[in-house]
């Protein structure tokens, strides 16, 4: 496995491409990649340089529904990880979650109180909606598209082109999504040092570099046996619900932190 330390300034090593020739994407990706990069690497430094705490957060929650943790690589391209973040069209919060989504994954968005904003609950949900999307498409990039543009698009694109291969289909849908497909790949590539579609096929990737604690291990300094309530006959979802709820107070200043990050 081929990983790269950025430069101390946020720029990169000389070698930082060395793996890209590689890698599994045809050359226009590959030269996004690091033209992303190279335009971007000041900014993704200092998202990197704030990413473990989140980070760790959500490889738990990801880890818990069986997703690779790769994916939260799109929490960096939707939002910088910024909790407080808001598109033009209304998205709110990390994963960017329009109202009317956020409501149907079971989150409570009203003029008093937007759990969008609240990064384990909104990650949650986003954990669902990604696992919803790759039921329905069978392909993480499918899945991509269908998270920025929406699913209709991806099922013109794949009427049109006749294939569920992304690689045949981008072409049918808007520049955007295509763009948005590559920032991710760019984004893995800076984050992992590498890219290669089998970072997608594991429910439990490689851990980010920067993660040298478990999410349970920060609940386990902080909560002792006698504040966990002892519940029987609860499912794998409702155990894990009541972890999450139980360590919200134990993790305020984590998370107060992370919503005054900008």
């Amino acid at each position: 496995m081929f990983f790269v330390i950025p430069a101390v300034d946020g720029g990169t090593t000389e070698n930082y491409f060395a793996g890209l020739d590689k890698a599994p994407l045809n050359k226009h990706v590959k030269q996004f990649v690091k033209t992303y990069i190279q335009a971007n690497r000041n900014n993704l430094y200092s998202i990197k340089k704030r990413s473990s705490s989140p980070f760790i957060m959500i490889d738990s929650v990801f880890n818990h529904f069986g997703l690779p943790v790769q994916l939260k690589y799109l929490a960096v391209v939707e939002s910088e990880l910024k909790t407080k973040a808001v598109s033009k069209v209304g998205a709110v919060g990390p994963w960017q979650l329009m109202p009317k989504t956020a409501r149907i994954l079971g989150l409570k968005v009203n003029k008093h109180h937007d759990e969008r904003k609240d990064y384990y609950k909104s990650t949650i949900a986003a954990a669902r909606y990604l696992k919803d999307l790759h039921e329905e498409f069978g392909d993480w990039f499918l899945v991509f598209a269908a998270y920025n543009g929406g699913e209709g698009p991806v099922y013109s694109a794949i009427k049109k082109s006749g294939s569920k291969n992304y690689w045949t289909l981008q072409n049918y849908l808007p520049e955007e999504t295509r763009e948005y497909v590559k920032k991710y790949i760019a984004t893995c590539y800076y984050f992992e040092g590498i890219y290669n579609p089998v970072l997608l096929s594991k429910t439990k990737g490689i851990p980010y570099a920067n993660s040298y604690k478990t999410f349970t291990d920060l609940q386990t300094i902080k909560i002792t046996a006698k504040e966990i309530p002892q519940v029987k006959d609860e499912t794998s979802e409702e155990k894990f619900n009541r972890i999450l709820k139980e360590s919200e107070e134990s993790l305020h200043r984590s998370n107060h932190a992370l919503h005054n990050s900008k």
